[in-house]
């Protein structure tokens, strides 16, 4: 990983009011959908901490929308964090348990409107994330599980 990349983006996970929420009441915060809370036969990731789950680890299943905030129109999917609370994703770069994944990155315009997309299987994160946000229409990207589809976070332009 290279330090330059590391400083001209940020990796934002699912924000903490929303794990707050759905572990408070049991429902998603956009359409009060029930959640649902087994054990992860699969491994992950978590939302909030970006990091994988382990078999048998408890975690908790709801509705999301990954436009929310940023776009009229929604694009809500199924997401998972942990059951018991875990620590959001603050670090710098990319989160190392995401590299194990297949991955796919959104360049999201304005609208929205995806106008490119890369996947990786965990090698030359950095470079897709970085020529994505260097495409003159993106303005975020977004970063979705590969074989399920699924949103896992936010990747914005770091601001200096």
């Amino acid at each position: 990983m290279s330090v330059i990349a590391t400083n001209r983006f940020a990796v934002k996970a699912l924000p903490q009011e929303v794990a707050n929420h759905v572990r408070e009441t049991g429902r998603d915060p956009e359409w009060g959908h029930p959640v649902r809370t087994e054990p992860a036969t699969g491994f992950g990731p978590c939302r909030l901490c970006l990091r994988t789950f382990r078999e048998g680890e408890m975690r908790t299943l709801f509705t999301h929308d990954s436009y929310a905030g940023v776009a009229e129109f929604p694009q809500p999917g199924p997401v998972y964090i942990h059951a018991d609370d875990c620590d959001r994703f603050e670090g710098d770069g990319f989160p190392p348990e995401l590299r194990a994944l297949k991955l796919s990155f959104e360049g999201v315009a304005v609208g929205p409107r995806v106008v490119a997309l890369e996947r990786t299987d965990g090698d030359d994160v950095e470079n897709v994330i970085e020529r994505l946000l260097a495409l003159p229409d993106v303005d975020y990207v977004n970063v979705r599980n590969t074989e399920a589809g699924c949103f896992v976070a936010r990747v914005d332009r770091e601001h200096a």
